[in-house]
């Protein structure tokens, strides 16, 4: 009989593939991940990290951990989607964080993304990385970064009077057969627009209507919220001409997902009015803040959110690879 061979040590330290990993050894770090969120951003990530244990003891996970003196010091994974790859999520614990580790994990996930031949655009929107100015990147001669705004507002304190409305409106709870509705509204409403650039998802209904369903069933904006999602219609055509989407991130603090008009209608007030709606309804469902994230490029949103009571509490870049 062949003698049976152990898997080689770590080294002090360096990246490994992510499936040489079991749940267990990673489950302090997730731990720390979601500390981190809860403390920083009142973001309960624990469903999320749930998924990923899961996938870890599958063995099915796209991705890479850095190892450090044998543990686990820093994870990064990624999925394909067609012809574009998604880096879904990159932690290193607070204590060892650093624009090197981070960017070898970084590395690894492009160079293993790039080699399909499928792919031909990544894009990533990790809320933990480090954001020094002029942070230099992997792969940087096809990298684009946006920066991009974490805001949120104590609902006690947000300003929700009702404004003018200039268009003749109607506004009704969010219901799944306004899915091509909101999906046409979407893809209007981004098209030529800096976000189009970060999510190409914004740039086609088709896309769009992936976007809605990806909000709707899966965690990773938290638990989709029906009693605070709205649509506006255009009272004379009957068309829907705006949305504003909300989730639960945690049992007391929500989270707008989406908020969007329509070219025709932008200026009249109605995006106001359904971001109010939407934060009214948070409040009245027991939540005592509210968060979003916005393009800071998008100065006219970031005004709107600032009139409502929304701060900037952290900064975070889209970063986008193409033409590789």
């Amino acid at each position: 009989m062949a003698a049976r061979l152990n898997p080689a040590p770590y080294r002090p330290s360096e990246v490994v593939d992510l499936r040489r990993l079991t749940a267990p050894e990673l489950d302090p770090l997730l731990e720390e991940e979601v500390a981190e969120w809860r403390g920083e951003l009142e973001w309960d990530f624990r469903k999320s990290a749930e998924l990923v244990r899961r996938f870890v003891d599958l063995r099915a996970l796209n991705g890479a951990a850095w190892v450090e003196e044998g543990g686990v010091a820093g994870y990064a994974y990624y999925v394909l989607e067609e012809n574009k790859g998604l880096i879904g999520d990159l932690y290193v614990r607070r204590a060892l964080r650093t624009v090197e580790r981070e960017n070898a994990l970084l590395d690894w996930a492009l160079e293993a993304i790039m080699a399909s031949p499928a792919v031909g655009r990544i894009e990533s929107q990790i809320m933990m990385l480090r954001t020094e100015r002029r942070r230099p990147l992997p792969q940087a001669a096809y990298a684009t970064a946006y920066e991009r705004n974490f805001m949120r507002v104590e609902l006690p304190h947000a300003d929700l009077r009702v404004g003018r409305v200039r268009r003749l409106s109607y506004v009704e709870n969010w219901s799944d057969h306004y899915h091509d509705g909101a999906a046409q509204v979407i893809a209007a409403a981004y098209a030529g627009h800096i976000d189009s650039r970060i999510n190409d998802q914004y740039r086609t209904a088709s896309g769009a209507r992936r976007f809605l369903h990806n909000i709707v069933q899966y965690p990773g904006c938290g638990t989709f919220s029906r009693a605070a999602s709205f649509a506006a219609f255009d009272a004379v055509s009957g068309r829907l001409c705006g949305l504003s989407l909300a989730s639960l991130v945690a049992p007391e603090c929500g989270h707008i997902t989406q908020i969007c008009v329509a070219p025709p209608v932008r200026g009249t007030g109605i995006g106001h009015e359904l971001l109010r709606q939407s934060l009214t309804a948070l409040r009245n469902i027991g939540c005592r803040s509210a968060s979003l994230t916005v393009t800071a490029a998008n100065e006219d949103a970031v005004k709107l959110y600032e009139r409502v009571g929304f701060r900037t509490i952290r900064r975070f870049s889209a970063l986008v690879w193409e033409g590789f």
